[in-house]
């Protein structure tokens, strides 16, 4: 019978004690034993034997084979889908496509900040566009991010503080880590953010930091009278109050004039806004922005 650890141990022999069972004088001599049979060669073991046994078990003496050398820890065993990933850096920007023709957004790796006020729609549109793009593309949204956290939840509607400014920086942050790590691996990346006009150093020069030179800003700014119906049907900590959504609104207005892409979606659904937000990207890649 074949064992999987090898043959069987030889059976166990007791040694006798001198006088314990026996009467007095020598007790009867034993045989010899004549010792394991002899083993045929062992074919060679898959990965985990040392020797004829199982890594882990000590080898009986009779079993024990030449131990093969072991690979440095620092390497990975094979079969065990360790993926080596290659490292987050800045984004650089995209390579305008040769000739004079426009540039195909669906088939090239970008990263894309999408600005605008609450109710502007920009989650909408970046969820939809990034699942209808041809190669893989994330769609990262920092009020998700920010929400991560659920004890000690800075809730800027309940008073902006520092608790609030400081766990949006960090939501930021993170939101720029991530595209990174998404775009060094072959994944396009989509932000969204309501960032002012009137604060260049937090806004868009924060993120220029945490992503890279490469982002294409592209402002999504519809009428007032749109963002306020849109937020009414927000729910939770993200529906404003009308007056601080108007507040928001006058704020973005400085955003005319600024140089930056922007797409008036009062009139348009989230499918036309996706088309025209790849209409402006392409002229964006063939002549950047300058920001």
């Amino acid at each position: 019978m074949q064992h999987a650890g090898g043959p069987p141990l030889p059976p166990y022999h007791q040694q006798a004690t001198a006088g314990a069972d026996w009467p007095q004088g020598t007790p009867p001599a034993q045989p010899p034993h004549p010792g394991p049979p002899p083993q045929p060669p062992h074919p060679a073991q898959p990965p985990g034997f040392v020797g004829n046994v199982p890594s882990g078990r000590t080898p009986h003496p009779a079993q024990a084979g030449p131990t093969p050398p072991v690979p440095p820890a620092s390497v990975p065993p094979e079969g065990t889908g360790h993926v080596q990933l290659p490292p987050g850096g800045p984004v650089a920007m995209p390579s305008p496509p040769p000739g004079a023709g426009q540039a195909d957004t669906g088939s090239t790796t970008l990263a894309v900040l999408l600005i605008g006020p609450a109710g502007a729609g920009k989650t909408t549109v970046a969820r939809l566009w990034a699942e209808q793009r041809r190669v893989p593309t994330a769609h990262i949204s920092l009020d998700d991010v920010r929400e991560w956290v659920r004890s000690g939840f800075a809730d800027p509607q309940a008073g902006w503080n520092d608790h609030s400014e400081a766990q949006y920086r960090l939501a930021r942050r993170t939101c720029g880590f991530s595209a990174r790590n998404f775009l060094a691996n072959g994944i396009s990346c989509i932000l969204d953010d309501a960032v002012f006009p009137d604060r260049p150093v937090i806004g868009l020069g924060g993120w220029k930091r945490h992503v890279g030179p490469g982002l294409l800003p592209v402002v999504l700014l519809p009428g007032l009278e749109i963002v306020l119906e849109r937020n009414s049907q927000r729910h939770g900590n993200r529906r404003l109050s009308d007056e601080e959504v108007a507040r928001i609104h006058g704020r973005m207005a400085g955003w005319y004039g600024s140089g930056l892409p922007i797409i008036d979606n009062s009139h348009l659904d989230a499918a036309q806004t996706a088309r025209a937000l790849d209409d402006v990207l392409a002229r964006a890649i063939a002549s950047p922005p300058q920001w």
